[in-house]
């Protein structure tokens, strides 16, 4: 039996591409995210293109009618004295906030009592008339207000017909209008996780529906719930069209009014609006940022921590000295 040759063949190590580690101090960067410098710039130029009319406004405000270069807070204060006897009277903008303010609890109940469980029974059963259910809910957007109001006018005679003509009916029209901006958080919001899956493994371990949509699936759609009760406030307090040609007192069409009498106080309301919109926004995007298992994570984190503290000093933690009392009774 002949003897192979064994030829030597000398392999080059390869030159594998080293991912270098990044430096100290510094975080790595994925894909197209912007540099911290980049993001400071971008945060800068937004605040001010929120800050200048704010501030612009707020200077309006303090100025001092006929004297030029006079500021104080006499208009503020004006606010608060009112004089029906002169026409100083600010009682119809008060009672649109009011309408308003009705107006928004009253649609946001609409949308979810009504859109909310449409959409969960859509995705969890009728999947395929899903893109149904979107076009009817995203058709509102591109039909101009002036159009749906003139289609209102009918509709609401019988309206006033039923509930009388009070402001707040002017919510199942606007319920029509914020369909869109309600519609699409929460669509997305469901395209985030596996409702179908989750619903059945909630299903399978014993739990009735109203338990599986309370405690598995409304936790998870927190974001897009929240989103949509903020789109719709805002376009509710925004809404101008319906309200003025439906003849209904709300916040805007009283801003209006009460502009072409006294401006100060009309652009104190409107800053006040915005400060308003923006504090609710803050409020809001804390809220959907609050994890519900942080408080359970951070809890078992420090009862780790105390058993380990405990091992390390011989000392026996309430848990251990639990188990160790039948022990001793044993023996």
């Amino acid at each position: 039996m002949s003897a192979v040759p064994v030829t030597s063949v000398s392999v080059e190590p390869t030159s594998e591409p080293k991912n270098p580690a990044p430096r100290r101090g510094k975080t790595p960067r994925f894909g197209a995210e912007p540099s911290r410098a980049a993001r400071y710039i971008i945060l800068i130029v937004v605040g001010l293109v929120f800050l200048v009319p704010l501030a612009a406004m707020f200077e309006f405000s303090l100025r001092t009618s006929g004297k030029v270069g006079v500021y104080n807070f006499d208009h503020y204060v004006s606010i608060f004295h009112t004089d029906p006897a002169t026409g100083i009277d600010y009682s119809p903008l008060f009672q649109g906030i009011v309408n308003s303010l009705i107006i928004c609890v009253i649609t946001v109940a609409l949308m979810m009592l009504i859109l909310l469980p449409t959409m969960l029974l859509v995705e969890l059963r009728y999947p395929r008339v899903r893109r149904v259910l979107e076009f009817i809910c995203i058709l509102p957007i591109t039909i101009p207000s002036i159009v749906l109001v003139v289609g209102f006018v009918p509709v609401y005679q019988k309206v006033a017909a039923i509930f009388g003509s009070d402001p707040w009916t002017l919510a199942f029209a606007v319920g029509i209008i914020v369909l869109p901006y309600a519609y699409r958080p929460i669509a997305t919001n469901i395209a985030a996780f596996d409702l179908v899956t989750l619903s059945e493994a909630a299903r399978s371990l014993g739990g009735n529906w109203l338990v599986v949509i309370w405690r598995v699936i409304l936790p998870n759609m927190r974001r897009g719930v929240v989103s949509a009760i903020f789109l719709t406030v805002a376009v509710v307090l925004g809404e101008y069209t319906i309200a003025s040609f439906l003849s209904q007192n709300t916040f805007q069409t009283a801003l209006l009014l009460i502009s072409q009498t006294d401006p100060y106080v009309a652009v104190i309301f409107a800053l006040a609006a915005l400060v308003f919109a923006f504090i609710l926004l803050v409020l809001i995007g804390r809220f959907g940022a609050i994890d519900p298992g942080a408080r359970e994570a951070s809890r078992a984190r420090r009862a780790a921590k105390a058993a380990a503290r405990g091992a390390g000093t011989g000392t026996a933690t309430p848990s251990s000295r639990d188990s160790s009392t039948p022990a001793r009774s044993a023996s």
